[in-house]
């Protein structure tokens, strides 16, 4: 199994599988990933492009919640064993 980095092991330890080597690690990695996927759904959903650009302080804003929810898939991603993250 590869490495996790902490931020995605600290998501497995929530989850109730804080040991990498479990045998319920494939299952557990899948529920946290999809976990993580709805919350960004939920949370900071997908913008339009021309929404993140920086015009004013709405466009940082929007930049945030882009940064944030690029941050939850990217762990969902490893998560899931994605490796084009």
């Amino acid at each position: 199994m590869s490495k996790l980095s902490p931020a995605a092991q600290a998501v497995l330890a929530a989850c109730g599988c804080p040991d990498p080597d479990s045998p319920f690690r494939l299952v557990a990695r899948g529920f946290a990933a999809a976990t993580l996927e709805a919350a960004a759904d939920q949370v900071v959903p997908e913008e339009p492009w021309h929404a993140r650009l920086p015009t004013d302080h709405h466009g940082w804003y929007s930049r945030q919640r882009y940064m944030t929810r690029s941050k939850l898939l990217a762990i969902a991603a490893e998560l899931n064993g994605d490796s084009n993250v």
